[in-house]
């Protein structure tokens, strides 16, 4: 419990610092998205100090995000708005990693002083955790196009395929629905209400 109060107080430091951080981000990243689409979208003139200031210093930050989006068939002056909302998924993203594993930290502190078997139990739901996000991870790569060699996407696929390629063999198919990510996720609930009970 000792050793961990200085990573616990880390994190809480962190989060404290982070998401006011995050806020100021986002609210800056959309002062400049809304600037660039005005001048994109001609509402402010294009010959006006604005428009000048505006195609030197702000647009050239939206072009990595520009060209995404035009490979995706959009249209350039939406991209700073997909900027904004980048920022902020991201961040709020972020924020909820940092606050999982400060839950996780102290959740750990107080089953060491309760025994043995809140540690194994803790451990359990840390297994079936992992199981299930790599779960929900490989549904996302389908969605968006990912692939089991992509270096975002391969460790959801290395750590499920153990459990989803013997049930495409048994579940019957339902064209293009693949039904095995739903029936392993369920599967994982029942087994791991299992264990902890029994524990």
């Amino acid at each position: 419990m000792q050793a961990l109060q200085p990573i616990v107080g880390f994190f809480n430091t962190a989060i404290g610092i982070l998401r006011p951080t995050v806020f100021a981000a986002a609210a800056i990243t959309a002062i400049a998205a809304t600037a660039s689409w005005a001048v994109r979208t001609r509402r402010i003139g294009p010959f006006t100090p604005v428009a000048r200031l505006t195609r030197r210093s702000i647009d050239p930050l939206f072009v990595p995000a520009e060209r995404r989006v035009v490979r995706f068939g959009g249209m350039p002056a939406q991209a700073p708005w997909w900027t904004v909302a980048a920022v902020a998924v991201m961040g709020l993203i972020l924020l909820s990693l940092l606050q999982f594993i400060n839950e996780q930290l102290m959740m750990l502190a107080a089953s060491s002083l309760s025994g043995w078997r809140n540690i194994v139990m803790l451990i359990v739901n840390w297994v079936f955790m992992f199981l299930k996000i790599a779960l929900l991870a490989r549904v996302i790569s389908s969605w968006v196009g990912g692939s089991p060699y992509s270096t975002w996407w391969k460790w959801s696929y290395r750590s499920t395929d153990w459990l989803l390629t013997p049930l495409r063999r048994i579940l019957p198919t339902f064209g293009a629905l693949d039904l095995s990510p739903v029936v392993a996720y369920f599967g994982l609930s029942l087994l791991q209400s299992l264990i902890s009970s029994s524990i």
